[in-house]
Protein backbone atom coordinates (compact mmCIF):
# COMPACT_ATOMS: atom_id res chain seq x y z
CA UNK A 1 0.00 0.00 0.00
CA UNK A 2 1.22 3.80 -0.87
CA UNK A 3 1.22 6.25 1.48
CA UNK A 4 1.25 9.67 0.12
CA UNK A 5 3.01 12.24 2.97
CA UNK A 6 2.38 15.84 1.79
CA UNK A 7 2.71 19.38 3.49
CA UNK A 8 0.49 22.04 1.60
CA UNK A 9 1.13 25.77 1.83
CA UNK A 10 0.21 29.31 0.99
CA UNK A 11 2.35 30.95 -2.09
CA UNK A 12 3.63 34.79 -0.40
CA UNK A 13 6.29 35.09 -2.92
CA UNK A 14 7.28 35.05 -6.29
CA UNK A 15 9.45 31.38 -6.72
CA UNK A 16 9.07 31.57 -10.82
CA UNK A 17 12.75 32.27 -11.57
CA UNK A 18 12.88 28.53 -9.97
CA UNK A 19 11.17 27.00 -12.13
CA UNK A 20 12.27 23.89 -13.85
CA UNK A 21 9.21 22.19 -15.64
CA UNK A 22 5.76 23.36 -15.18
CA UNK A 23 2.43 21.13 -17.06
CA UNK A 24 -0.89 22.06 -17.49
CA UNK A 25 -3.62 20.10 -15.33
CA UNK A 26 -6.92 19.33 -16.08
CA UNK A 27 -8.59 16.67 -13.07
CA UNK A 28 -12.21 16.16 -11.54
CA UNK A 29 -13.60 13.94 -9.57
CA UNK A 30 -15.82 10.38 -10.08
CA UNK A 31 -16.25 10.13 -6.36
CA UNK A 32 -14.99 13.06 -3.34
CA UNK A 33 -16.54 11.25 -0.30
CA UNK A 34 -15.27 12.27 2.59
CA UNK A 35 -12.67 9.59 3.74
CA UNK A 36 -12.52 8.63 -0.29
CA UNK A 37 -11.93 9.78 -3.67
CA UNK A 38 -11.40 8.73 -7.00
CA UNK A 39 -10.00 11.00 -9.28
CA UNK A 40 -9.21 11.44 -13.03
CA UNK A 41 -6.33 13.49 -14.24
CA UNK A 42 -4.99 15.08 -17.63
CA UNK A 43 -1.47 16.04 -16.96
CA UNK A 44 0.27 17.66 -19.86
CA UNK A 45 -0.43 14.75 -22.66
CA UNK A 46 -0.92 12.08 -19.79
CA UNK A 47 -3.87 10.57 -18.12
CA UNK A 48 -3.92 9.35 -14.70
CA UNK A 49 -6.54 7.54 -12.70
CA UNK A 50 -5.57 8.14 -8.68
CA UNK A 51 -7.74 6.81 -5.93
CA UNK A 52 -6.97 8.39 -2.23
CA UNK A 53 -8.07 7.28 1.67
CA UNK A 54 -8.52 9.16 3.89
CA UNK A 55 -5.84 11.66 5.42
CA UNK A 56 -5.18 11.01 8.92
CA UNK A 57 -5.79 13.49 11.99
CA UNK A 58 -3.26 15.94 10.66
CA UNK A 59 -3.68 15.58 7.54
CA UNK A 60 -0.49 14.70 5.97
CA UNK A 61 -0.77 11.10 5.32
CA UNK A 62 -3.08 9.01 3.32
CA UNK A 63 -3.16 5.85 1.02
CA UNK A 64 -3.01 6.69 -2.62
CA UNK A 65 -3.01 4.38 -5.90
CA UNK A 66 -2.24 6.03 -9.09
CA UNK A 67 -2.29 4.26 -12.75
CA UNK A 68 -1.71 5.83 -15.87
CA UNK A 69 -4.22 5.41 -18.28
CA UNK A 70 -4.49 6.30 -22.41
CA UNK A 71 -5.18 10.27 -22.23
CA UNK A 72 -8.26 9.73 -24.31
CA UNK A 73 -10.28 7.37 -21.65
CA UNK A 74 -9.42 10.33 -19.41
CA UNK A 75 -11.24 12.70 -21.16
CA UNK A 76 -13.96 10.79 -21.52
CA UNK A 77 -14.06 9.77 -17.71
CA UNK A 78 -13.91 13.70 -17.31
CA UNK A 79 -17.26 14.00 -18.44
CA UNK A 80 -18.74 11.57 -16.13
CA UNK A 81 -17.18 13.55 -12.85
CA UNK A 82 -18.82 15.39 -10.36
CA UNK A 83 -19.33 19.28 -11.23
CA UNK A 84 -16.34 21.69 -10.63
CA UNK A 85 -13.28 20.69 -13.15
CA UNK A 86 -9.88 22.42 -11.47
CA UNK A 87 -7.36 23.59 -14.15
CA UNK A 88 -4.13 25.01 -13.05
CA UNK A 89 -0.74 24.90 -14.29
CA UNK A 90 1.89 22.51 -12.29
CA UNK A 91 4.73 24.18 -11.66
CA UNK A 92 8.51 22.21 -10.35
CA UNK A 93 10.63 23.93 -8.45
CA UNK A 94 13.92 22.29 -7.05
CA UNK A 95 15.00 23.36 -3.72
CA UNK A 96 17.21 21.78 -1.63
CA UNK A 97 16.92 18.01 -1.94
CA UNK A 98 13.01 17.99 -2.78
CA UNK A 99 10.79 19.70 -5.36
CA UNK A 100 8.26 21.59 -4.54
CA UNK A 101 5.23 21.49 -6.65
CA UNK A 102 3.56 25.12 -7.53
CA UNK A 103 0.18 24.91 -8.29
CA UNK A 104 -1.30 27.93 -10.07
CA UNK A 105 -4.98 27.66 -10.42
CA UNK A 106 -7.29 29.21 -13.09
CA UNK A 107 -11.36 29.08 -13.89
CA UNK A 108 -12.71 29.37 -10.52
CA UNK A 109 -10.10 29.10 -8.33
CA UNK A 110 -8.38 31.86 -9.98
CA UNK A 111 -5.93 33.86 -7.99
CA UNK A 112 -4.84 30.67 -5.73
CA UNK A 113 -1.28 29.49 -5.51
CA UNK A 114 -0.73 26.67 -3.52
CA UNK A 115 2.78 25.18 -2.83
CA UNK A 116 3.02 21.30 -2.08
CA UNK A 117 6.00 19.00 -0.51
CA UNK A 118 6.24 15.41 -0.79
CA UNK A 119 8.19 13.96 2.31
CA UNK A 120 9.01 10.47 2.90
CA UNK A 121 8.24 10.46 6.83
CA UNK A 122 6.16 13.32 8.48
CA UNK A 123 8.79 14.26 10.09
CA UNK A 124 11.46 14.53 7.58
CA UNK A 125 12.96 18.20 7.45
CA UNK A 126 13.04 19.94 4.79
CA UNK A 127 14.17 23.25 3.25
CA UNK A 128 11.06 25.85 3.25
CA UNK A 129 11.70 28.78 0.46
CA UNK A 130 11.59 32.30 1.67
CA UNK A 131 8.62 32.63 -1.06
CA UNK A 132 6.42 29.75 1.36
CA UNK A 133 3.80 31.03 3.45
CA UNK A 134 1.18 29.51 5.63
CA UNK A 135 0.92 26.16 6.40
CA UNK A 136 -2.55 24.79 4.99
CA UNK A 137 -1.75 20.85 5.24
CA UNK A 138 -5.03 19.32 7.11
CA UNK A 139 -7.29 22.67 6.38
CA UNK A 140 -10.05 20.73 3.80
CA UNK A 141 -10.88 24.09 2.23
CA UNK A 142 -7.44 23.54 0.24
CA UNK A 143 -7.90 20.01 -1.00
CA UNK A 144 -9.15 20.07 -4.79
CA UNK A 145 -11.83 18.05 -4.44
CA UNK A 146 -12.82 20.46 -2.31
CA UNK A 147 -12.32 23.49 -4.09
CA UNK A 148 -14.53 21.67 -6.98
CA UNK A 149 -17.36 22.27 -4.32
CA UNK A 150 -16.61 25.55 -3.16
CA UNK A 151 -13.99 27.64 -5.10
CA UNK A 152 -11.38 29.63 -4.05
CA UNK A 153 -13.12 32.66 -6.00
CA UNK A 154 -16.49 32.24 -3.75
CA UNK A 155 -14.85 32.41 -0.21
Amino acid sequence: MAIEIERKFLVKGDFSKQVSKSERIMQGYICSQPGRTVRIRIRGEEGFLTIKGASDENGLSRYEFEQKIPPADAEELLKLCEPGIIDKVRNLVPVGKHTWEVDVFHGDNEGLILAEIELASEDEPFERPDWVGHEVSGDRRYYNSMLTKYPYKQW
